[in-house]
């Protein structure tokens, strides 16, 4: 069953009804099902993803919807099958399927036909580097992860986001290699900056630097802009778990297992628009975001960053939230921008004893959290990004009409037999 919450701007007039436009506490809705043969996968979100223009909602049944800001209220059904994940950037929106093709539209994409999806996978130049593992839309760009673990970009570079000089690149349709030996990539819905993790922990950026949101330090602060990718230097100690983009700012979080709490908090850039989490002033550098309300048995479990508000879930079912909020997007009750962590007000949800399970989504003027559990589709996507690094190269078979689940015998067949050979 689905389990969502919504606050900030509504507009959302077929879920959320008889609300007002700014709704300043968080409420639950849930999609009406009107096939009542429909199973629990048609009603239980996957994922959301949300921007100034849009938001798009996948379920476990790997279809979506979307809704389009000052559009027609009801909500279009995205005619993709088999998706794995959605990402919606301030102008542009993409969809990556298990089959590991991306699919996505805008005007920086298409210039053509804005609202129209095309396969920008198989622009690649190079054949063998077409699968895709993960994608993420920056403000007017798109990254793509490959399963040969390289980084393309497509979209806008007029600030050097996709790793070029502005001047001879300002914007491109077609995918280009940025980086080659990357684990991870992290940008956000409104950023114009993007950060590349290698499979050393080395950590890469480029684009926007205006407000120093690339953590470049002191010596660089003054380069409103970074043309080519470059290390980052004076990361915190541990490991990165995740780093998401604000237009203005940055918020890294890190892990390291002797610490207590394990999880904290690092952001860099411009406090002027409440980013930061800090009463202190702009920070060229990653600096710890400290608050009382991270207690020592707390842990964050997720966190997510919208244009200028933040929003994080811990551990002890608190949710924590600073930044701009003239919408209401921190769900505190009013329009007050906060400038340092406070806690927000959260309804009982169904399932706190699954607290680990929810996820929080801050998007331009608005924010959800949302239930969705482990199912068989997370074990499902798995097991393709194991084919596709090879790592069971005498296995093929194809993703397609529910062949998946015979792939999943074979490999218990595989990993058993390899178990008594070991014997």
């Amino acid at each position: 069953m689905n389990d969502c919450l919504f606050f900030g701007w509504n507009h959302f007039p077929k879920l959320i009804k008889n609300e007002p436009n700014l709704i300043t506490k968080p409420i639950q809705f849930k999609f009406e099902n009107k096939n009542e043969n429909e199973n629990e996968n048609e009603k239980q979100i996957k994922q959301i993803s949300s921007s100034y223009f849009a938001t798009i909602f996948l379920f476990e049944n790997g279809k979506a919807i979307e809704y389009l800001k000052n559009s027609n209220p009801n909500p279009s059904k995205i005619q993709i099958e088999n998706i794995q994940k959605v990402t919606v950037g301030s102008q542009n929106e993409a969809i990556l399927t298990i089959e590991g093709n991306v699919f996505a539209k805008r005007e920086y994409i298409n210039t053509k036909n804005p609202n129209e999806f095309i396969n920008i996978s198989s622009l690649i130049e190079d054949p063998n580097d077409r699968i895709i593992q993960d994608i993420v839309s920056g403000n007017n760009s798109i990254y793509l992860l490959t399963s040969n673990q390289n980084v393309y970009g497509i979209g806008d570079n007029q600030l050097g986001q996709l790793g070029f000089d502005s001047e001879t690149l300002q914007k491109t349709e077609k995918p280009i290699l940025m980086m080659k030996n990357v684990s991870k990539i992290f940008s956000g819905n409104s950023s114009n900056h993007i950060f590349l993790l290698n499979s050393n922990q080395e950590l890469f950026g480029c684009g926007s630097n205006h407000w120093r949101q690339l953590g470049l330090g002191e010596s660089r602060k003054e380069e409103t802009k970074i043309k080519k990718l470059t290390k980052i230097q004076n990361i915190p100690k541990g490991k990165i778990i995740d780093i998401q983009c604000g237009y203005y700012y940055s918020i890294m979080l890190i892990e390291n297992e002797n610490e207590n709490p394990k999880r904290k908090l690092y952001s860099c850039g411009c406090r002027e628009y409440n980013g930061l989490g800090k009463k202190n002033g702009d920070t060229n550098e990653f600096t710890e975001i400290k608050s009382s309300l991270f207690e020592n048995d707390d842990n964050i479990l997720d966190f997510s960053v919208g244009d200028m508000h933040n929003l994080i879930l811990t551990s002890n079912s608190k949710l924590i939230g600073f930044g701009g909020n003239n919408y209401s997007q921190l769900g505190t009750g009013n329009t007050n921008n906060q400038l340092i962590p406070i806690q927000i007000e959260l309804p009982k949800l169904r399932f706190n004893e699954n607290i680990s399970n929810y996820h929080v989504i801050c998007g331009h003027d608005r924010s959800f959290i949302y239930y969705s559990p482990p199912s068989f589709s997370n074990l499902e996507e798995d097991l393709i990004k194991l084919f596709r690094r090879k790592e069971f190269c005498d296995i093929s078979f194809k993703t397609k009409n529910g062949e998946i689940i015979e792939a999943h015998k074979l490999i218990l067949k595989y990993r058993l037999n390899q178990n008594q050979n070991q014997n």
